[in-house]
């Protein structure tokens, strides 16, 4: 999801404690997906989940406890985290690369990816699997913009810029090599909500087969997804249902290294109605059946009656088939400094909307 960029949360609260990469040998059964349902420990069956943009920027390891013990108390297993934060030039507070027109540097540092390793860490403390992605195709923590910035090139011609795509996959590399032995990687996913508005579908399609290809080649283990919204797929006519922002849902399913697709719902940004819901499910649900996949419904909100309007979605959800999990935008919680972002779309721990589309909707799937 887009939105702007709050910095209030992510202010210090304590000192920054340094955590070495998560270097452990694997002795678990990674998470997998069999036929169109999702197998985590063991267990075949649907499942539910969050997004937290914010938690891999906070520098107080008490909050990132905290969150996570809260989402495993909850019986939610699957968190969708961001794992880029993107600046030009020098970064103040948590970032983890920063790109000039000399190249690209990886922080590792107790302000860079040992922030992710408390976050990491902290799921596999409370057996909580994580959805890790890469870049991000809006602007907010940097972006692909970041790259256009350094690099040179524009925006929907970042998917095939040399340069670019080098300082990718090298990201790509020191990341996935950081995390890969974790019990606590759901999945690798390539970006949050690729976009290449007027382009082909071939663009956005060619480079996902690359760069997908490319993270397996680095953790044949994990999994690994695209991050978009789930637009061109058969139904509708309706602005979402089209290619016009350069995405084939139907054609990238077809992604030998992909595997399973992704989808989100924002009605009232997107034109549409909330009554349409069910019918945007059923329609990526239809598509991943036909695939042999998984679809995981990765992002859905709306800005106000979030339990009145996102309950018949949870219903409509779990009752699809080929529909194998979903995960709400966004996770609040209660931190040292504060409650975190609310964009709206928030749902609150311990909030009477919490009970309706958390604790009611865990005791729906059982």
């Amino acid at each position: 999801m887009k939105w702007s960029t709050i910095n209030s949360i992510l202010a210090a609260s304590a000192v920054v404690s340094a955590f070495p990469a998560i270097e452990k040998k694997a002795v678990f059964a990674n998470p997998s997906a069999n036929g169109t349902k999702f197998t985590i420990d063991g267990v075949t069956k649907y499942f539910a989940g969050s997004n937290s943009y914010w938690i891999g920027f906070l520098t107080n390891n008490a909050d990132i406890d905290l969150t996570m013990s809260h989402v495993a108390s909850a019986g939610l297993k699957i968190f969708r985290v961001w794992g880029f934060n993107d600046v030009n030039g020098g970064g103040n507070g948590v970032y983890y690369q920063s790109h000039s027109s000399s190249g690209a540097t990886i922080n590792t540092g107790a302000n860079g990816l040992q922030r992710m390793d408390v976050v990491v860490a902290a799921a596999e403390k409370y057996k909580v699997k994580l959805i890790i992605n890469f870049v991000n195709f809006w602007d907010d923590y940097g972006g692909m913009n970041a790259y256009v910035k350094a690099y040179g090139g524009t925006k929907t011609g970042w998917y095939t810029n040399a340069k670019a795509q080098s300082v990718y996959q090298a990201y790509i590399k020191a990341v996935v090599n950081r995390y890969k032995n974790s019990s606590a990687i759901f999945a690798w996913e390539l970006a949050n909500e690729p976009r290449c508005p007027g382009c082909s579908t071939d663009v956005i399609y060619n480079w996902a087969d690359a760069s997908s290809k490319y993270v397996k080649s680095l953790d044949p283990n994990h999994m690994v997804t695209l991050g978009d919204e789930g637009m061109g797929v058969p139904g509708s006519s309706a602005y979402p249902y089209g290619t016009s922002e350069g995405t084939d849902f139907v054609k990238n399913l077809k992604i030998k290294t992909l595997d399973f697709g992704t989808y989100h719902w924002y009605p009232g940004s997107w034109g549409m109605a909330n009554t349409d819901t069910a019918a945007w499910i059923k329609a990526h649900a239809d598509a991943c059946l036909a695939a042999g996949k998984p679809c995981l419904f990765e992002e859905y909100g709306v800005s106000s009656n979030h339990c009145a309007t996102e309950k018949p979605w949870q219903a409509a959800a779990r009752s699809t088939p080929g529909n194998s999990a979903d995960l709400f935008w966004q996770w609040g919680d209660q931190l040292s400094t504060g409650q975190t972002h609310n964009d709206g779309n928030t749902i609150y721990v311990g909030s009477s909307d919490f009970q309706c589309l958390v604790t009611d909707h865990v005791k729906a799937i059982g």
